[in-house]
This record gives C-alpha cells, sequence and structure tokens, in this order.
C-alpha cells in the first residue's frame, strides 16, 4: 500500500514532520498495559499497517508491558524508516501487581531513557516526554531537577528533544527555562477540556499538543450531544469525537490506540469526517 494524505495533513515539531494522526501503542502490550498481548503477530500486523498508511508518529513507553511494546515496535519495525518518529515517556514503572508507581530520581530517568534505546533498538531518541503528573491530572511541584536529568542525557546526544507529560502550564514554564519543549502530552478529549487555555498557548508557541485518552481511555465517551451530531452526519461517535480534535487546533496532534488492524483503518478513516460549522457549535457545548 502506498504512503497516503492522512487527515489533518502534517505538524512539524522542531526538525520533525510528524502527521497529525499517530498511532498510540499501549494497546499492544496485554490486558491493562500488563504482559504480553494475546496475539503478538496481530500486534505486529497493526505497527506494519500504520507505517504502510504512512503514519510517521508513533507514541510509546518502555513501561508498558512492560518493554513488551517497545519490544514488538522495534520487531515489527526495525530497521526503522527514515520518516518515522518514535515519542517515549519516562518517569514511571510497573509493579508485580501492575500498578504504575512513579520513577522519577535522575537515576531512575537515566536508567529508563537507556532501557528505551536498547528495547527500541535506538543509537538516539527522537522525543521523549517527562510524565510528571497523575493518571488524569498534573500534580503541582517543581518539575525542574527531573528535566534537567533528561536535559543532560539530550545534552550527550541521546535524546533528540524533550517534551513533557501531565503538566501545568508554570511545569511547561519551567521546563523552558531549562531546555526547549516541542510537545506536552496531557488528558484531553472532547469531554475532558481542562487544558483548553494550554492548548491555546502551546499553539501560540509552536509546541505540539498531543491529547492522551482522545476517546475517553478506560472509560470511553459518553455524551447525548456526540450522539445525536454523530447520527445526523452518519458517522459513529469516536470518529466525530477525533474529528473534532483536529478543527480544534491546528497543533493538536491524535494517538489513537487500538491493537485491531480494522480498528486502526476506522480511526484514520474517521479522523478525516468533515464537521460542519453548526456541529462544531453543538460539540463545543460538550466539555464546558
Amino acid at each position: 500500500m502506498a504512503p497516503q494524505e492522512l487527515p489533518g495533513g502534517r505538524y512539524r515539531v522542531a526538525d520533525l514532520d510528524l502527521t497529525r494522526v499517530g498511532y498510540g501503542a499501549m494497546q499492544l502490550a496485554g490486558p491493562g498495559v500488563f504482559g504480553p498481548p494475546k496475539d503478538r503477530d496481530a500486534a505486529v500486523a497493526v505497527l506494519r499497517e500504520a507505517v504502510e498508511r504512512g503514519i510517521t508518529h508513533i507514541d510509546t513507553a518502555d513501561f508498558y508491558g512492560p518493554h513488551v511494546t517497545n519490544e514488538i515496535i522495534r520487531d515489527a519495525l526495525s530497521p526503522y524508516p527514515d520518516d518515522l518518529h518514535i515519542v517515549t515517556k519516562v518517569g514511571a514503572r510497573r509493579d508485580e501487581n501492575g500498578g504504575w508507581p512513579h520513577a522519577r530520581t535522575p537515576a531512575e530517568l537515566r536508567d529508563q531513557v537507556h532501557d528505551n534505546l536498547r528495547n527500541l533498538g535506538l543509537d538516539v531518541l527522537d522525543v521523549v516526554n517527562l510524565r510528571v503528573g497523575g493518571l488524569e491530572a498534573p500534580e503541582p511541584g517543581s518539575i525542574a531537577e527531573q528535566f534537567e536529568a533528561l536535559a543532560e542525557l539530550q545534552r550527550q546526544g541521546l535524546i533528540r528533544h524533550l517534551g513533557l507529560s501531565t503538566v501545568s502550564a508554570e511545569q511547561l514554564a519551567e521546563a523552558q527555562s531549562i531546555a526547549p519543549v516541542v510537545c506536552v502530552q496531557n488528558l484531553y478529549n472532547i469531554a475532558r477540556r481542562d487544558d483548553d487555555a494550554l492548548v491555546d498557548l502551546t499553539a501560540r508557541q509552536g509546541i505540539a499538543f498531543v491529547p492522551y485518552f482522545p476517546l475517553g481511555g478506560f472509560s470511553p465517551l459518553q455524551s447525548d450531544a456526540l450522539e445525536a451530531v454523530a447520527k445526523r452526519l452518519d458517522a459513529t461517535p469516536m470518529a466525530v469525537a477525533l474529528a473534532w480534535l483536529l478543527q480544534r487546533s491546528e497543533n493538536i496532534l491524535l494517538i489513537p490506540g487500538t491493537s485491531s488492524v480494522t480498528h486502526l483503518r476506522e480511526n484514520v478513516a474517521g479522523a478525516g469526517l468533515a464537521l460542519p460549522a453548526d456541529a462544531i457549535a453543538e460539540l463545543d457545548t460538550i466539555g464546558r
């Protein structure tokens, strides 16, 4: 399959040319993002389909599994195409019960960067996001020590660009006083719009805003207005939700995840839905 023009086109982040519709690899691991998938061949097929469709932006983390997702990415796609960019994150680990405890000391962050390099089979990571908040919202406090640890690895040539995940505007500004930030990855979707101001701020600064849980995450989106618009447009609610994100701001990059080739194709097609002005106005009321 020849690469195709994806919905929303592309967005340039520093020297990286990223498709606005990317792929989030979290669901490639087993249930609860823990352990291996039931069907590893299917996981490999999804990644190869994403690249064949022209996606240049894959989001991952070595604590998915742990290690499982990155190992599948390496086995499926290495040697990597020159235009494929893998964005990973550090700041957490998995315990024996599948929990997500913080792992944010400078030593832990250094170890995680090296784990990502080894398990992805890379000499340098395109983007590393420092994850510093909780599961759904930022936590107050300085992130200077943690971000400086990553900036030092960047100076050593192990990381090309730095980003942040689950942060406030104040933490973004603090990080920017240490090193440039190319992306922010926070919880944001049509129903959870606490970060409206941060979306606008990052857009003005040319920083990519990458909403995780764009379709609701562990609690799928539920909205009468969303259902009504989808029915009127003869589309699925999920397609409408993805299309709304793409039109919300040009710096929004999508990373919907799936372990199914069929669902991957549906996500890409759905993101290309054209929303008329009256539908956008109605949808804008959901998160407000």
